[in-house]
């Protein structure tokens, strides 16, 4: 408590004893410091709403040879997430190098276990977490779902749903800095089934900005011509089908393909799309444990890039691994659902947190 100090007082025949106080001069002095910060604080000012969600691209070498590297990654995911502010991780696909390769799941399951209850994630299956029959790629994925299932995932209220009765095209929820995301991980060349899909999920969340996981999307020179094939779509037929007919979508990220790249495309809303490729898969040890971390700070309307390995403990700061995009945090533009029915889409969904309001 302050002290104070009488300075004078009187007494008149009808009004009781009045004194005036002071304080001492260097508390005087605190006080109206205090005071005119207060007067320069804004007055709509709110508190810190900044966040991360972080990239993990193409583990396949980690689980293959370097398990500790990939321990490493989710281990400082962890420790940082409170006092960065991380709300999601997402993983971009191929978990494993080998998809029949049990040792190498086991060690992708150890690394994710340190994540679990802890920060949310998702998961979707690059082309080499997927089977291969006659020596083609299919979209069978029994390791995979036996890792990563539904019943690892369901539990939490971040969880939305998935299609079908696998994990391997799912969506989750997150909300910071005001707003309300949605995470749509897509499997390596989803096919147009699953686009419809996915669009109904978006459809169906209006009030929620989307970015879209997918493993095949983008190359260093512009998006993917030449993933699917007969099995799925390319990346660029992901964007024709999906991306630009979405005005929600504001975010598409990837790996696959190994280097870095980004671009901003305009959708058929005349929305900005920034489109990542991150894949780090070709550097020493497996990738160096290099991953992606954008730092959302919706007050400056920026989206910051940025390169950190928790292996080597330094960042990147080449242009092309660390750059600064722009932020579009005006209303969103909402498509209508499709008319067709969910359950003919294969769409299982769960009481997230868009539901429960």
């Amino acid at each position: 408590m302050p002290m104070v100090f009488p300075l004078s007082c009187s007494r008149t025949p009808t009004l009781p004893l009045k004194c005036a106080t002071i304080m001492p001069s260097s508390q005087l002095l605190r006080f109206l410091v205090v005071l005119l910060f207060l007067s320069l604080v804004p007055k709509n000012a709110t508190a810190r709403d900044d966040f991360r969600v972080v990239l993990l691209s193409d583990t396949q070498f980690y689980s293959e040879s370097f398990p500790e590297t990939y321990m490493t990654q989710l281990r400082w995911i962890k420790d940082r997430a409170e006092s960065d502010r991380i709300k999601f991780v997402i993983h971009l696909g191929d978990i494993v190098q080998n998809p029949d390769a049990e040792n190498e799941w086991e060690n992708a399951d150890r690394a994710h276990r340190i994540l679990d209850g802890v920060v949310p994630y998702s998961v979707l299956p690059g082309n080499h977490d997927l089977a291969h029959e006659n020596g083609r790629t299919t979209h069978n994925a029994p390791l995979y779902n036996k890792y990563f299932p539904v019943a690892r995932f369901e539990k939490y209220s971040w969880y939305g749903g998935h299609q079908g009765q696998t994990n391997a095209n799912n969506y989750c929820f997150f909300e910071a800095g005001g707003a309300k995301y949605l995470i749509l991980s897509l499997e390596y060349a989803p096919t147009d089934i699953t686009l419809e899909w996915a669009g109904n999920v978006i459809a169906r969340h209006p009030d929620h900005r989307v970015i879209l996981a997918t493993h095949c999307y983008m190359r260093p020179a512009g998006r993917d011509c030449i993933c699917g094939g007969k099995l799925g779509n390319s990346g660029q037929e992901i964007w024709s089908k999906l991306v630009r007919k979405h005005g929600t979508i504001f975010l598409v990220v990837s790996g696959h393909v190994l280097g870095v790249a980004h671009q901003t495309s305009t959708n058929d809303a005349g929305g900005k799309v920034h489109e990542i490729l991150c894949d780090y898969q070709g550097h020493p040890n497996g990738g160096n444990g290099w991953l992606q971390i954008l730092h959302f700070v919706p007050a400056q309307s920026k989206l910051y890039v940025e390169a950190y390995s928790p292996l080597l403990q330094r960042s990147n700061k080449d242009p092309q691994h660390t750059y600064v995009l722009s932020l579009n945090n005006a209303p969103i533009v909402a498509t209508a659902p499709s008319s067709t029915e969910p359950a003919e889409l294969g769409i299982q969904t769960k009481v997230g947190p868009a539901q429960m309001q």
